[in-house]
Order: C-alpha cells, then sequence, then structure tokens
C-alpha cells in the first residue's frame, strides 16, 4: 500500500523555511505559494515559520517581507556558551531538540532546507519531513555505488569531470549529507564556459563554478524545489512500508527527473 507523504484531506500543508544566508530558495517557495492563491485561489501549501541557526542571515528581513514570524536561535552562540565547537554533534543535537520544540506551536510537517548550513541531526530528522535542493543530479553514481556529485563544490567537480549538462534535485533530508531519497531532479542545463577560462588556474575554476551554480540556482533550484513542496502537498509523492518512494503511483527509485 502507498502512503502519501502528506494527505491533502487532511488540510494545506504547512512549511517551516530553514535558512542560514540569503534565503533566496524559501523566498522562491513562498512566492510560488502566493502565485498558486492568486490563480487557483487557495495553495495546498503554506511556509508558516521561518527558522535561521545565524543572526547574520536575511530571515528577519524575509519575515517582515511576507509578515512571517522568525525564529531565530544563534548555533555559534549555543555551542559557544556550552564550551563547545559546532562540530561537537553531542552539543548540536541538543541544539536540534531545542529548535523542535520552538517550532511545535507552528503545526509543522515538512521543513524546506532552503540554504539551511548546518548538519541536521535526529530530532530535527524526525520531527518533520525534510526536503532540500542539491546543485546537482544526485542519480550520478560512482562505479561503488555511491553518490557522485555532493558536498559543497558540486558544480565545481561536475565541470571538471566534463559533464555538458548541470541538474538540480530535490532530496529527503535523512542521516547522510546529500544521501536522502531522491524526490525530483531537473532538466538539464547546458555548462558555459567562457574561451579566455583555464580551469587549471584556480581563480578561473572558481569564476567558471560560481557563474555555472548562479545559473543553475534559476534554471533548476528555483524551478524543483517549490515544486516539490507543491507535488508533496497535492499527495503526489508517496511511498510504500518499506521506504521506496513513488510520483503518484510510480516508482522512482532515483528521483522524477524532468526535461
Amino acid at each position: 500500500m502507498l502512503t502519501p507523504l502528506h494527505d491533502p484531506s487532511m488540510g494545506v500543508l504547512r512549511v517551516a523555511g530553514l535558512m542560514s544566508g540569503s534565503g533566496t530558495n524559501i523566498r522562491k517557495i513562498i512566492e510560488h505559494q502566493r502565485t498558486l492563491q492568486t490563480k487557483e485561489g487557495a495553495s495546498p501549501f503554506e511556509v508558516v515559520v521561518l527558522f535561521t541557526d545565524r543572526v547574520e542571515s536575511q530571515a528577519v528581513q524575509i519575515g517582515k517581507d511576507y509578515d512571517l514570524p522568525v525564529v531565530v536561535r544563534d548555533l555559534e552562540a549555543f555551542c559557544r556558551s556550552r564550551g563547545a565547537s559546532r562540530r561537537d554533534m553531542a552539543v548540536r543535537r541538543l541544539f536540534d531538540e531545542e529548535t523542535v520544540r520552538a517550532l511545535s506551536p507552528y503545526g509543522v510537517r515538512v521543513a524546506a532546507y532552503g540554504g539551511y548550513m548546518s548538519i541536521a541531526t535526529e530530532p530535527l530528522i524526525e520531527a518533520f519531513i525534510g526536503i532540500n535542493v542539491h546543485p546537482a543530479d544526485l542519480s550520478i553514481e560512482n562505479p561503488d555505488g555511491t553518490r557522485k556529485y555532493t558536498g559543497d563544490h558540486a558544480v565545481r567537480d561536475a565541470i571538471l569531470a566534463g559533464e555538458r549538462t548541470l541538474r538540480s534535485s530535490t532530496h529527503l533530508i535523512e542521516p547522510e549529507v546529500d544521501g536522502g531519497r531522491l524526490l525530483m531532479i531537473s532538466a538539464p542545463m547546458e555548462v558555459m564556459l567562457l574561451p579566455e577560462w583555464d580551469l587549471s588556474r584556480a581563480e578561473d575554476l572558481k569564476a567558471a563554478e560560481s557563474y555555472n551554480q548562479e545559473r543553475l540556482k534559476k534554471a533548476g533550484d528555483w524551478v524543483i524545489f517549490p515544486r516539490t513542496i507543491e507535488e508533496i502537498a497535492r499527495g503526489g509523492f508517496q511511498w510504500d512500508e518499506s521506504g521506496n518512494l513513488y510520483h503518484r503511483g510510480r516508482p522512482i527509485p532515483k528521483g522524477l527527473k524532468l526535461d
């Protein structure tokens, strides 16, 4: 039997936007929600709260722009007050436990990780269905079956590997970073390299990475992240008793790939 990640008969899907920086992905999700409200009279999902782990982020400004409550909990200060570094996962677990408590009044089911730079620990992973967007096609694997383009420099690694196109992926937040089950993979975007760039030079490689990653945000991230949330809200994504994912009854072991 298949069960939707969210059953629309239970009402509007309530979403928390988690962010550490500019929050552009969260803005796109909120804007998509408002577009649906304008076009259809209602949206199947609603961003009900923002959360940030950094006081320097744009969360408060986004909250002001869209009249949303914002929960600010500074991870660095939390760790420092306990004489620990942010790499101390035991302290990070305590931080996430308190984050879950802080978000509990909002009735959240899905947490959208929009540039949230802290590695989630079990309390946060288990409290909500976490959705992340990653700037790579995570269905591409190494010979040993591991994912090829994970980590902070996935775009750089794909360029160096000679990939002619780039895609973005949405996936569930699970304990392995960038290892969660795949939901949606964007349409391909052609890699663009300027003639004057020499990728053996560090500064040119960095420029190529930055340029193509910014392009991929528009062509990939900002397309599939809001669409993934909408499809979850409409009951389009399902899972079976073993946790295998489906889209409208069709198995998607390597995600729903758009073309």
